[in-house]
């Protein structure tokens, strides 16, 4: 069994009720729902949540809300594993996982067909959704006092392109071979998924939100 798990708590500080807040025209969470479906990948779609209004909109999208998230996994301090292996508890005969972000507007199925053929062919235990830095990381600085101080000073001189590329978790999906464990995500037993730049941004701010707004409408009109 395929078992999506999204994530969706009601608690949002930044951005009330982000994950029902409406994004061109339906709320937050159905786009990642209704990837989700389209992909045809599994067997059940499940939001987790605390809330009783996101688990009614994301019922009207399509998804299950088989229980209420208990408190303690819904405080602004539990990650998204704990939630997902909350979630195996009530789907002992599931395989594969996959943690769906309620904020992925971009999320394309093709590459959570990706995501989990590439597991699934291989001896990995996780794949996921990761993008490449705009910028080499090996020039960048950070601000002491006032003033700038690089990470990496040795690189002041170095061409752009003869540093290596970098790449980062893109925050949309993560796949996961149940019953195996690694110490984590980002390393030697998990597979990246390369997602384009333009399709990736983080939905935590009012500025990201804004962001995100344009970059979807621009990307409607384009493609």
């Amino acid at each position: 069994m395929k078992l999506a798990v999204i994530p969706a708590r009601g608690g949002s500080k930044r951005i009330p009720r982000k994950n029902i807040k409406e994004f061109h025209g339906k709320p937050l969470i159905a786009y990642s729902i209704e990837v989700a479906k389209s992909s045809g990948l599994f067997d059940k779609i499940v939001v987790s949540t605390d809330d009783e209004e996101i688990a009614e909109v994301s019922r009207k999208y399509g998804a299950e809300i088989p229980f209420l998230r208990p408190k303690e996994l819904s405080d602004d301090f539990t990650g998204t594993d704990a939630v997902t292996e909350h979630s195996l508890q009530f789907f002992k005969n599931t395989e594969f996982v996959c943690t769906i972000y309620a904020t992925a507007p971009f999320l394309k199925a093709e590459f959570l067909k990706e995501g989990f053929e590439k597991l699934a062919k291989s001896d990995a235990i996780n794949s996921f959704s990761a993008t490449s830095f705009p910028f080499p990381i090996q020039r960048g600085f950070k601000i002491v006092n006032g003033r700038a101080e690089m990470f990496q000073p040795k690189h002041y001189f170095t061409r752009s392109q003869d540093l290596e590329e970098a790449f980062h978790d893109a925050g949309q999906f993560y796949w996961k071979r149940v019953g195996k464990s690694s110490k984590i995500m980002f390393g030697k037993e998990s597979i990246p998924i390369i997602i384009p730049r333009y399709l990736v941004q983080d939905i935590d701010t009012l500025e990201d939100w804004k962001r995100a707004e344009i970059m979807y409408k621009v990307l409607k009109e384009s493609f």
